[in-house]
């Protein structure tokens, strides 16, 4: 055995209640993050600042560079995605070596929060400042989350594990969605309380910033430090260890074909989950003509309704197998888009019909996909494949959009563009039923659950 590939024996996974539940909480804490700043608030009111900053021409200059006020936000998540692409697997090398998964989840976290909260500051035409600051928050966001997916085997055995993952879900759409309800109401009340809109829109913000801060202390309590499973070979250092151990990696996967063909299934559906996710407004407001009045409301019932859903799937999966309860809910998803091609303009109460079955599948069938592909990682590897497996999620997070773009630019139609998203849904589908996950998980050494 060479130096670099000397192992400590790994820490077997434990069901220790209490440090679950604090493992549930930074689902807890981060989802503030994805709900108040990406999906509601920040994406209009950097463009309205960035508009206050534009020439005659509309344009802003970040670094000399003339871009459309309108596009500077997009450019901004664009770029947020690329960074972690590039960063994300080098980090989850280096975690796996140092075994500081731990370290490294408070620091990115942390990073991230207050960078959050620094978007208070945004005001006037201050886009630069939005712009530089939303990009070290998304980019440490997503670092933290592959260091938060990799304990994931630690503390789970596999037979608990869908359960955990699913619960783990479940608690981020509750935080998530109850900050959003509290500053949507602070929004919708600011006239009464005499608060301009541009503070409204701020103080939320720093709310979600405050809240992700917070609610991060308690898995830092709760998460125990595990032992390296990889001793640092002599002469190397944590970062060139971490470019040699990614190299590595990709050529040590072509072994694990069931785990690719699995990943493969996933980027597919899971890009067509994110496309509905994202577009769902879009279409409510082009296609069927409903107002804010009947969107944002729809938001927050998806918002409390995927916690439920979540934990269902959770059920599920422990009753019918892991892949069965994925295969179910990828039919749900493909009625989705048959049912959103047929409902008809501006009858608000499917519109909530369609909502609900978004939220009903939407928690299960990404938490049963995180705790499925956990039982393909090699012990000692969890940060590193996860973080393939979020850069992999992100890296194609463009594609159904995309689809979705060219299919109404070539038609005319969102109902169209909505429903050609059902082509990811099948094609993940397809992929999923030639997925052995019992021998895959025997393949890298691993024990599967009973049910799978």
């Amino acid at each position: 055995m060479t130096a670099e590939s000397a192992a400590t024996p790994p820490t077997a996974a434990t069901d220790d209640r209490r440090e679950q539940i604090g493992w549930y909480f930074y689902d807890w804490a981060n989802s503030a993050f994805s709900t108040t700043v990406v999906t509601v608030f920040l994406g209009p009111y950097l463009t309205e600042v960035a508009r206050a900053a534009a020439d005659s021409q509309g344009l802003v200059y970040p670094l000399g560079i003339p871009v459309a006020a309108g596009s500077f936000f997009p450019y901004m998540v664009s770029l947020s995605v690329l960074l972690q692409v590039f960063f994300l697997p080098i980090l989850g090398a280096i975690a796996d070596y140092s075994n500081a998964k731990k370290l490294l989840l408070a620091l990115f976290a942390y990073i991230g929060a207050f960078a959050t909260m620094g978007l208070f500051f945004v005001q006037g035409e201050r886009y630069l400042l939005g712009g530089v600051l939303f990009l070290i928050a998304n980019v440490t966001f997503g670092a933290s989350i592959v260091f938060y997916n990799a304990f994931l085997p630690e503390i789970a055995s596999p037979d608990r594990r869908d359960t955990v993952s699913s619960q783990g879900w479940a608690m981020g759409y509750l935080g998530g969605g109850l900050l959003l309800l509290a500053n949507l109401v602070l929004f919708n009340s600011r006239e009464a309380l005499g608060v301009p809109t541009d503070m409204a829109v701020r103080i939320s913000l720093l709310s979600a910033g405050a809240w992700w801060a917070g609610f991060t202390l308690i898995p830092l309590f709760a998460l125990r430090q595990r032992r390296a499973t990889h001793r640092l070979p002599a002469g190397e250092h944590y970062l060139t260890v971490g470019f040699r151990q990614l190299a590595r990696t990709f050529r040590e996967m072509r072994h694990y074909p069931q785990t690719l063909l699995f990943l493969a299934a996933y980027l597919l559906y899971n890009d067509g989950i994110q496309a509905v996710i994202a577009l769902a407004s879009v279409f409510g407001a082009e296609e069927l003509g409903l107002d804010e009045g009947v969107l944002i409301p729809a938001i927050l019932m998806v918002q409390f309704m995927a916690f439920f859903g979540a934990l269902g799937f959770g059920m599920l999966a422990k009753r019918i197998g892991s892949k069965r309860a994925i295969i179910v809910s990828l039919v749900i998803w493909t009625g989705v888009v048959i049912y959103g091609y047929f409902m008809p303009a501006g009858v608000p109460w499917q519109f909530f019909m369609l909502a609900a079955l978004i939220a009903l599948v939407l928690g299960g069938s990404q938490a049963i996909s995180r705790s499925v592909f956990s039982l393909m990682i090699p012990q000692g590897q969890e940060a590193e494949y996860f973080s393939l497996y979020e850069v992999g999620e992100r890296g194609t997070s463009w594609l159904a959009p995309l689809f979705f773009g060219l299919a109404f630019q070539f038609t005319g139609s969102y109902r169209i563009a909505l429903v050609s998203l059902m082509i990811f849904f099948i094609a993940g589908l397809l992929l999923l039923t030639r997925v052995d996950l019992r021998r895959a998980a025997e393949m890298v050494g691993n024990r599967a659950p009973a049910h799978v």
